[in-house]
C-alpha cells in the first residue's frame, strides 16, 4: 500500500529535521550554511505534501483498490516516495544526525572533502525534482483518477455496503457448511435460551475466514422465535449510528407496518427514544455482526435498553478489545479447524452428493495437502473445496490446484469473497500496524516469531513511533498487542507470568499479504527453489533455506535496506562484500548461522545500519570499523565464535541492546557454562543500552556499570566476591531492570548482592550463596521481592531447606533449583507458592524425600525432577498435583522408573522420563 511506504518516508524526514544535522552544519561551515538551509525548506515542503497525500491515500484506497487507473496512480506515487527516502538516506550518510556531540563524525569527514558541497547541491536538485514530480502526480490525480465523492459512492459507504455484502453472503451459507461446530453451536443455544432473566451481551470472537457469522446465523435462524422481538445488523468500520438504528428499528418493525412507517421521517434521537421504549418491556435478541471497536459497541448499545426479561445480545468480532466487553464467561472463542474435521467439510464441498462425498482413493494424498494448506480456516476449505468440484477429478488437475494453491488464492475469480474477508480486516489496520503486519509475511510458513526478536526488528527499521514517555520497546509491544487482538497474528505462547512470548502469521493471511509486499515493492521472499533474478525494487529481503550461493542472482542490490536470513547453513553467503559495498544505506543485516569468519571492513560504511545480528555464526572476529556504526541500536553476537570486541565499541552510543554471551556448556550444568565479553573501552558511554548479555566481570568493566542507568536486562559473568558490594550500588541505580543473571567465577565464590530491586521479575544466580543469605539478602524478601516471577538458583550449595524463606515469594511463576541445595528433604507446605506453574529440581545429590502436602503449588503446570540420584522413592503427595501438563522424571534408574509404574496416583498419567546411562 502506497500510504505504508508514505508513512516511512515522512518518518524519515522528520528525523533527519528534528536532530538538526543542518542547523549544526551551518555553524560549523559558514560556506555551506545556505545550501543547507534551502535544503531543509525545500525538504519540509516535500514533508507536508506526503503527509496530505498519505491522509487522502488511507480514505481513497478502500473505494478504488481494484480501479486500474488508479492503481497505476498508486505505483507512481509509491516511486516519488522510494526517491524521496533514497534522498534522506543520502542526506542523513552526508551530514550524520548525532546532535549530542558537538562536532559529528561525519561531518567531520565529509566537509573536509571538496566535493561535499557538490553532494549538497546534488540531493537539492534530487529535491526540487521531488517536489515537481509530487506536483506533476496531483496535476494528473485530478485529471484521471476519480476523486473521493460525497453520496452514496464515497468510501464510507463503500466500506459499509462491502461489509454487508461479505456478510449476506455468510448468512446465506448451507447448513452443510458447518462442520466442527456442535460444541460452540451448544452453547450458544444454551446462552441464548437460559433461564437467567438478566440482559446479557455474548460474543463471537476469532479472525476472518472462522465462520463466526455462520454459526452466529444458524443460531439465529433456531432460537429467534423463542424471543418476542429480532434484529440482525451488519456493521463496519465506518458504520453510520442513525443507519445502523434504522435498520434495527426495520427489523423489530417489519411485521407492524404502521409503526414502521412512522419512524420513516425520525431524527437519531426520536429514533434512539422510539427503539428504548419499545424494547423495554420486550425479551428481545439482537444480532451486531462484526463489529470493530469497542466505542462501536458502547455507541450502539446505549439505544438497546437492559431490561430484566432474559433480552440477548450477540456480537461478532476480530477484535479481542471487544469481545472483552461481553458478559462475564459468555466469549466464545472459534479456532480453526482439527485435521479430521477440514476433511470432512473439504469433502462436503469438494465431492458431489451422489459420491456421498467420497474423495476418490487416487486424489485422497493429493486432496490431504490441499487441505493441509488451508489451515483449519473453514471459508478457505468451503471456497477451495467449491472450487475443486467443478474442476475435472484427475490426478493431474488436482497436482495442479495443490501446486498452485497460493497463486490462486491471489487471482482466482471465484474466491473474491475470501480475498474480500482478509482484506478488509487488513484495510481496518492503522497504517502504522500495516508495515509491521507485512513485514511477518516475509518470514517463512509457519515462522514462530519471538516477542523480543520482532520488536528489535521493526523499531530496527524504523517502523515505531514514539508515544509519550514510553520506551520504542513497550510502543512496539504495543503494536503487537494490538495484531494479535484484532487475530491477524496468532498467540502462540505466553511465558509462565502471561506476558506474550511466541506468536505466528496464519499460512492463508501470509499468503494474500506477500502478494501485498511484492505489488508495493515493501518486501521480497528468496527460497532454494526459487530461480532467476532477485528483485531488489523491494526494500527488503528474506532469504529463506538456500541451496547455492545467491551473488549472481542479484539484478541491482542498491536499493535494498534490509536483508534477514533464515537458513542455518549460510556457508555459501559470499555477497555480503558486495552488499557492504553498493547498499551503503543499508538498515538491517541479520545473518544469523552465518558460516564465514570474517565480515569486510567495508561494513563500516553502513551508517544507516541499525541492526547486525551474526547469532550462531562462526565469524571470529568484527572489524574495527564498525566503531563507525554510530546509529547501531542492536549488536547480536550471541553464541558466535567473538572472543573480544573491538576497542572502539564504545563509541556506539546508541546502542540500545548486545548480545554477546559465549555458551561453554551446552547443557548448563558446569559452574562456568557460558561466558561473556570484555568491553575493552568506553562501557561508561553506551548509557543507552537496555540489554546486555554478558559482561566478563573485572574491575575495569564493574566500575563503568553505574553508568548504565537505563539497563533492563543484565547478565554478568565471572564474578568475584569481592565485586558484589560494588555491583550492588550501581544495581541500585537501574531503577528499570527487570532480569538480572549472575555468575560467579567458581563454585568457591559467594555471591552476596545486597539491593533492593523493586522491578526485578528474573533473578538467575549461578554460584554459592552464604547460609542465611535467603533471610539476610533484600532480593528475596516479601517486600522487595514482590514483582519476582522467576527465580532460578545454581550451584548454590545450601545446606538449610530454602523453601521457607522462598515461599514469601508468593508471586513466583518459576522456580528452579539445580545443585543448589545440599540436604535430604524438601517440603512443599499447604499454601506455599500459589501462582507457581514450573518447576524444576536437577541435581540435588543428597535428596532422599521430598514431600507435597495438599494445597501447595496449587497452579502448578510443569514439574521436572532430574538426576536426583538418592531418591528411592516416589514424592509423597505427588497426587494433590495432577493432573500437570508435563510430568518428567529424567535420568532416573530402572528401579525408580519400577516404582513410578507401580505407584496408584500416577495411573492413567502419562509418564515423561529418560534412564540414567
Amino acid at each position: 500500500m502506497a500510504e505504508i511506504v508514505i508513512l516511512l518516508a515522512i518518518k524519515k524526514i522528520g528525523i533527519a529535521l528534528a536532530n538538526g544535522a543542518a542547523d549544526q552544519a551551518s555553524a560549523q561551515f559558514a560556506k555551506y550554511g545556505t545550501q543547507l538551509l534551502e535544503l531543509q525548506g525545500s525538504t519540509r515542503r516535500v514533508a507536508r505534501e506526503l503527509r496530505v497525500m498519505h491522509d487522502v491515500l488511507c480514505q481513497m484506497d478502500i473505494r478504488n483498490r481494484n480501479n486500474q487507473v488508479y492503481e497505476g496512480w498508486l505505483q507512481e506515487v509509491q516511486k516519488v516516495a522510494h526517491v524521496v527516502e533514497d534522498m534522506v538516506d543520502e542526506y542523513m550518510y552526508l551530514v550524520g544526525w548525532e546532535h549530542n556531540t558537538g562536532l559529528i563524525f561525519y561531518l567531520e569527514k565529509w566537509f573536509r572533502k571538496p566535493r561535499s558541497l557538490l553532494s549538497l547541491k546534488r540531493i537539492a536538485f534530487k529535491v526540487k525534482e521531488i517536489e515537481k514530480d509530487l506536483l506533476h502526480l496531483s496535476e494528473t490525480k485530478n485529471r484521471w483518477v476519480p476523486m473521493i465523492n460525497i453520496g452514496d459512492t464515497g468510501s464510507s459507504n463503500y466500506i459499509v455496503k462491502m461489509s454487508q455484502d461479505l456478510a449476506n453472503i455468510s448468512r446465506s451459507l448451507d447448513e452443510e457448511d458447518l462442520v466442527g461446530v456442535d460444541k460452540n453451536r451448544e452453547k450458544l443455544e444454551q446462552w441464548l435460551s437460559g433461564d437467567d432473566l438478566e440482559w446479557s451481551v455474548i460474543a463471537l470472537l476469532g479472525m476472518g475466514g472462522l465462520g463466526k457469522t455462520v454459526l452466529a446465523a444458524n443460531v439465529y435462524k433456531k432460537e429467534r422465535d423463542k424471543f418476542q422481538c429480532h434484529a440482525w445488523v451488519s456493521i463496519s468500520q465506518t458504520y453510520s449510528r442513525e443507519d445502523v438504528l434504522r435498520d434495527i428499528v426495520k427489523e423489530l418493525f417489519k411485521d407492524k407496518v404502521s409503526d414502521l412507517s412512522n419512524t420513516v421521517a425520525m431524527d437519531i434521537t426520536c429514533l434512539e427514544e422510539t427503539l428504548k421504549k419499545y424494547l423495554e418491556k420486550q425479551k428481545y435478541l439482537v444480532i451486531l455482526d462484526d463489529v470493530w471497536t469497542p466505542e462501536a459497541f458502547d455507541d450502539l448499545s446505549r439505544a438497546l435498553i437492559h431490561n430484566d426479561k432474559g433480552s440477548r445480545l450477540i456480537i461478532t468480532t476480530k477484535e479481542g478489545s471487544v469481545a472483552t466487553l461481553a458478559s462475564q464467561g459468555h466469549i466464545l472463542t472459534l479456532e480453526a479447524l482439527p485435521e479430521d474435521k477440514a476433511w470432512d467439510l473439504f469433502c462436503i464441498k469438494a465431492f458431489p452428493k451422489d459420491t456421498n462425498h467420497q474423495c476418490p482413493t487416487e486424489l485422497k494424498p493429493l486432496s490431504e495437502k490441499i487441505v493441509s494448506k488451508c489451515k483449519g480456516l473453514p471459508l478457505v476449505i468451503v471456497l477451495v473445496g467449491s472450487l475443486l468440484r467443478a474442476r475435472e477429478k484427475s490426478v493431474e488437475e488436482w497436482r495442479r490446484i495443490k501446486d498452485q494453491l497460493s497463486w490462486e488464492l491471489k487471482n482466482n475469480s471465484r474466491l473474491d469473497h475470501l480475498r474480500n474477508v482478509l482484506h478488509l480486516s487488513f484495510i481496518y489496520l492503522p497504517t502504522h500496524l500495516k508495515s509491521c503486519f507485512l513485514y511477518c509475511s516475509l518470514f517463512s510458513e509457519d515462522y514462530l516469531f519471538r516477542r523480543k526478536q520482532l520488536v528489535r526488528l521493526w523499531i530496527a527499521e524504523g517502523f515505531i513511533e514514539e508515544r509519550g514517555e514510553s520506551t520504542l520497546e513497550e510502543v512496539a509491544e504495543g503494536y503487537l498487542k494490538e495484531l494479535i487482538d484484532r487475530n491477524m497474528l496468532q498467540l502462540v505462547e505466553r511465558n509462565s507470568f502471561g506476558r506474550m512470548k511466541k506468536f505466528r502469521m496464519h499460512d492463508i493471511l501470509r499468503e494474500l499479504a506477500l502478494g501485498l509486499c511484492h505489488k508495493n515493492c515493501f518486501g521480497a521472499t528468496h527460497e532454494a527453489k526459487c530461480r532467476g533474478l532477485i528483485e531488489t525494487d523491494c526494500r527488503r529481503l528474506v532469504l529463506h533455506k538456500l541451496e547455492k550461493d545467491i551473488q549472481q542472482s542479484f539484478s541491482s542490490i542498491h536499493r535494498l535496506r534490509t536483508i534477514i536470513t533464515l537458513d542455518n547453513d549460510m556457508s555459501s553467503f559470499t555477497v555480503l562484500p558486495l552488499l557492504c559495498k553498493k547498499s551503503r544505506y543499508m538498515t538491517v543485516l541479520e545473518l544469523s548461522g552465518l558460516l564465514t569468519e570474517k565480515i569486510p571492513d567495508a561494513i563500516g560504511d553502513l551508517f544507516n545500519l541499525r541492526h547486525l545480528g551474526l547469532r550462531n555464526s562462526k565469524v571470529k572476529m568484527l572489524p574495527t570499523s564498525v566503531d563507525k556504526l554510530s546509529n547501531l541500536l542492536t549488536l547480536d553476537l550471541y553464541r558466535s565464535e567473538i572472543n573480544e570486541l573491538p576497542s572502539g565499541i564504545g563509541n556506539l552510543k546508541k546502542l540500545r541492546h548486545l548480545f554477546a554471551e559465549k555458551v561453554i556448556d551446552p547443557d548448563w550444568r558446569e559452574i562456568q557454562c557460558s561466558g561473556g565479553m570484555r568491553i575493552p573501552n568506553g562501557l561508561g558511554n553506551l548509557i543507552n543500552l537496555q540489554t546486555l548479555h554478558a559482561l566478563e566481570a573485572d574491575d575495569e568493566s564493574v566500575r563503568h556499570l553505574g553508568e548504565l542507568r537505563q539497563l533492563k536486562s543484565l547478565s554478568l559473568r565471572n564474578v568475584k566476591g569481592i565485586y558484589c558490594r560494588r555491583i550492588s550500588e550501581y544495581l541500585l541505580q537501574m531503577r528499570y531492570l527487570s532480569k538480572l543473571d549472575v555468575n560467579a567465577s567458581d563454585e568457591n565464590e559467594v555471591l552476596l548482592l545486597s539491593v533492593v530491586l523493586p522491578n526485578l521479575r528474573k533473578l538467575r544466580l549461578r554460584g554459592r550463596l552464604a547460609e542465611g543469605a535467603l533471610d539476610v539478602s533484600p532480593l528475596f524478601q516479601a517486600v522487595a521481592g514482590q514483582n519476582l516471577y522467576s527465580l532460578a538458583l545454581f550451584w548454590s550449595q545450601l545446606r538449610e531447606d530454602p523453601l521457607p524463606s522462598l515461599s514469601r515469594l508468593s508471586n513466583l511463576t518459576r522456580l528452579h533449583f539445580s545443585r543448589a541445595y545440599n540436604g535430604q528433604q524438601l517440603a512443599f507446605l499447604t499454601g506455599w507458592f500459589p501462582k507457581l506453574k514450573i518447576l524444576y529440581l536437577r541435581d540435588l545429590p543428597n535428596l532422599i524425600r521430598l514431600e507435597v502436602q495438599q494445597g501447595a503449588m496449587a497452579s502448578l503446570e510443569t514439574f521436572y525432577l532430574v538426576n536426583l540420584n538418592s531418591m528411592t522413592e516416589v514424592p509423597h503427595g505427588i497426587e494433590f498435583l495432577m493432573p500437570l501438563e508435563y510430568l518428567g522424571f529424567h535420568e532416573i534408574t530402572s528401579y525408580f522408573l519400577t516404582l513410578l509404574r507401580q505407584c496408584s496416583a500416577l495411573r492413567g498419567t502419562q509418564l515423561r522420563y529418560t534412564l540414567r546411562d
